[in-house]
């Protein structure tokens, strides 16, 4: 609750300060406050489970993502500084939309009532709204938007209505309640409706298949700095609300939800590693590539008892690794039209820091020893084959192998590829390098020691 509530206050000290002319210490006032919130976050570690009028619930699991939720925001708003250059009297705006995104993100793995968790979704979700089209002369920008707004509006209406369905089963919007009444049995059937209804609109919001379709034009079209968020934060904040309702909800779902969630990520995987192979936009191939690690984050849902370690393991890695390649992204694809993988031809030549941090951020999200992203894996791999599901996981396997070509096709192009003649300079701000450095280097020793992650629960 105490993060909750200074992180909005952060959020309105950052508009304060816009009026009052300190726009040029916005950025380090918001990271000098995060990193403050974050060791408020973390003294809640050593703290039993608190709730406050079972609204908010403060457990080892929310504690746990909520500290990844505020790292990863920290890395945005850094890179934020050089990127919002040319739009400084707007800097305000763009930083309070992601600190206002993070009270939301905090509120949907914080929840005690499913009314608390609606109301984070709609904020998180309004700010990715207003970001996604945020660059208003840009068509594209504008597409991004609209579309995003148009179907994510559709998502949160289909999760509206589930949560209607489960009120009107249980007469409560309590989750301590709902559990309680799940494991007793004797509710009516519209209950399984609505809990299928509120997992579909989930999925979208992780960009599942068969609710993917939005995913790869609203990265291209958004700014790139928004894509990068959209990647790594607000995937990994559905993630692990997803995996939280599951927790509660699902007790007395038939065995056919399952296999029904097993088929979805098998299909997730595979359909967002082969498309990832036919892309030669860098944008487009880390969104599909971000639809295959949300089959196999959905891996954690079919065991559900033993798995919340690693789904942590495995989305902190994963969003490790998205943020510094996206740092990479936006540095060599600054001021052109197109974010096309050619532009990479020669990066080591012209930055050897950035072709290292692009392709150890690309190893790890392939599951190359002995970065985080293999690790995350194998733990993911294993709780499967625990509960017997051999086929989930050789699909899995081969996903993991295929993901690999493309991966590698970004890699050889910055190593052995010639650079353009035609290609300028490239202006590596200093914000940039640190987030960059910083990520890969907290990806690789938790590689090294997957026992600091996976020890918290």
């Amino acid at each position: 609750m105490n993060t909750l509530i200074a992180i909005g206050g952060l959020a309105v000290l950052v508009l304060i300060a816009e009026i009052i002319n300190l726009r040029k210490f916005i950025i380090p006032i918001t990271i000098i406050g995060l990193l403050g919130i974050l060791g408020l976050t973390i003294n809640d570690f050593g703290l039993q489970a608190t709730y406050f009028n079972n609204m908010i619930v403060v457990n080892k699991f929310s504690t746990a993502f909520n500290s990844l939720f505020i790292v990863l925001t920290i890395f945005l708003v850094t890179l934020s500084g050089d990127f919002y250059k040319d739009q400084l009297p707007k800097i305000s705006d763009y930083i309070s939309l992601k600190l206002f995104l993070l009270m939301g993100a905090v509120s949907m793995v914080s929840f005690g009532n499913m009314a608390m968790f609606f109301l984070g979704l709609e904020i998180l979700s309004i700010s990715l709204y207003i970001l996604a089209g945020s660059n208003r002369k840009d068509i594209r920008s504008n597409e991004s938007g609209m579309k995003y707004f148009l179907l994510g509006s559709f998502a949160s209406g289909v999760v509206l209505f589930g949560i209607a369905f489960i009120y009107g089963a249980t007469a409560t919007f309590d989750i301590g309640e709902i559990f309680k009444l799940a494991i007793n049995g004797g509710i009516p059937k519209w209950y399984q409706l609505g809990v299928v209804l509120i997992i579909i609109g989930m999925l979208f919001k992780i960009a599942a298949v068969p609710f993917h379709f939005w995913a790869p034009d609203v990265y291209q079209g958004a700014p790139t700095l928004t894509t990068t968020l959209m990647s790594t934060l607000a995937k990994v904040v559905a993630i692990a609300t997803l995996y939280k309702l599951s927790l509660i909800l699902t007790l007395s779902m038939p065995e056919a939800y399952i296999t029904a969630l097993v088929f979805i990520s098998i299909i997730t995987m595979t359909v967002g590693n082969i498309m990832a192979l036919r892309q030669d936009n860098i944008k487009r191939l880390l969104a599909y590539s971000g639809i295959s690690h949300a089959g196999f984050m959905i891996m954690a849902l079919v065991n559900l008892a033993q798995s919340e370690a690693s789904l942590f393991y495995y989305a902190t890695a994963y969003a490790l690794a998205g943020i510094a390649a996206f740092t990479v992204v936006i540095v060599v694809c600054r001021g052109k039209s197109e974010e096309l993988i050619e532009q990479f031809n020669g990066l080591a030549k012209r930055s050897p820091l950035l072709a290292a941090v692009m392709s150890i951020a690309l190893l790890s999200m392939g599951g190359i020893p002995i970065f985080a992203g293999f690790f995350g894996k194998f733990f993911l791999f294993s709780q499967a084959l625990e509960k017997g599901y051999i086929t989930l996981v050789i699909f899995g396997v081969i996903n993991s192998i295929i993901s690999i070509f493309y991966y590698f096709k970004v890699i050889l192009a910055m190593y052995t590829k010639e650079v353009e003649e035609n290609a300028s300079e490239l202006q590596i701000p200093l914000s940039y390098k640190v987030v960059g450095v910083v990520a890969i280097l907290i990806n690789i020793v938790i590689g090294l020691y997957p026992s600091f992650l996976l020890d918290i629960f």
